[in-house]
């Protein structure tokens, strides 16, 4: 048998029996009568209702999201989906012969104990609805996620000229769909991430949409090459390449005993640093090897 199907029905009866469970707790709670006849109805509406709601909110997410916009189209299909939830379950409650007056403030137990029971799921419902309403990023945008609990942190290690002086913890990556409990991120390493919206609500979310952004390369450089020399050279060729949009900066940051470590920060075209990075140090170490080869003559 596929597994699939067999998933589908272990589901469906666990359902069923917790729907059963439940039906005969809220009538103990609410004190009102049920029949086993009552009992399937409302099973069949609300397994009826939610997968019909579902199908729904899955066909306006595909399809209707390619019209209006991804974003825009998520919005939709969760407003679907809690609005729909709340008519099956409401309708569900009529076939049970609940009263709606009933169930609001009649079970003041129970809906205490459910509520601190599903306040985390609860929390990443709300959560996501603000997501998905305020707009931080949109489904499509590279971001990278740092939670507000931690700041920059001061690596262990002594950092090299080639390395930051300090780490910001985070994640980068494309988000590819806001969902009622999950914020789902391919990290640029390629990993899917799913990042519950109550955690997502609570961080720093560096938006990665500029046209252009700054990349500083840095670079040592033996003390036999004239820095005076190297760098109108380097700003030369450097602004030739097609990504870079105006004269780069150069400075020369540090010195050992035999090199100096000279910054260049070049204004490049998207939003990856690595790229570009890699085709100025191409170009610096190309003019470096001409220069000594000059010098050796």
């Amino acid at each position: 048998m596929n597994t699939k199907l067999v998933n589908i029905i272990i589901f469906t009866i666990i359902v069923i029996a917790l729907g059963v469970t439940a039906s005969y707790v809220v009538a103990n709670v609410l004190h009102v009568p049920l029949e086993v006849q009552d009992v399937v109805t409302a099973l069949i509406i609300a397994i009826a209702g939610i997968s019909m709601i579902t199908v729904i909110a899955r066909i306006l997410k595909q399809n209707v999201g390619n019209v209006i916009g991804k974003t825009t189209g998520e919005s939709l299909s969760l407003l679907v989906e809690i609005l729909g939830y709340s008519v099956v379950g409401v309708i569900a409650l009529t076939a049970l012969h609940v009263g709606i007056t009933s169930a609001l403030f009649g079970g003041t137990v129970f809906g205490l104990v459910a509520g601190l029971a599903l306040q985390t799921s609860l929390a990443n419902v709300f959560s996501g609805l603000f997501l998905i309403f305020s707009r931080p990023f949109e489904i499509g945008d590279r971001v990278t996620i740092t939670t507000w609990q931690y700041g920059l942190l001061a690596p262990t290690y002594p950092p090299k000229f080639w390395s930051n002086d300090f780490l910001i913890p985070g994640y980068t990556g494309i988000v590819t769909d806001i969902s009622l409990m999950y914020t789902t991120i391919v990290t640029d390493e390629n990993v899917i991430m799913k990042i519950p919206n109550n955690v997502m609500i609570q961080a720093a979310i560096f938006v990665h949409k500029e046209e252009y952004r700054l990349v500083r390369t840095k670079y040592e450089i033996t003390k036999d090459i004239d820095p005076d020399e190297l760098v109108p050279e380097l700003k030369k060729r450097i602004k030739e390449l097609d990504f870079v949009i105006k004269e780069p900066e150069i400075k020369v940051l540090d010195t050992t005993l035999n090199t100096y470590i000279i910054a260049i920060d070049t204004f490049c075209k998207g939003t990856y640093e690595e790229p570009p990075r890699s085709e100025i140090i191409k170009v610096i170490m190309r003019t470096v090897k001409e220069m000594q080869k000059v010098k050796a003559r």
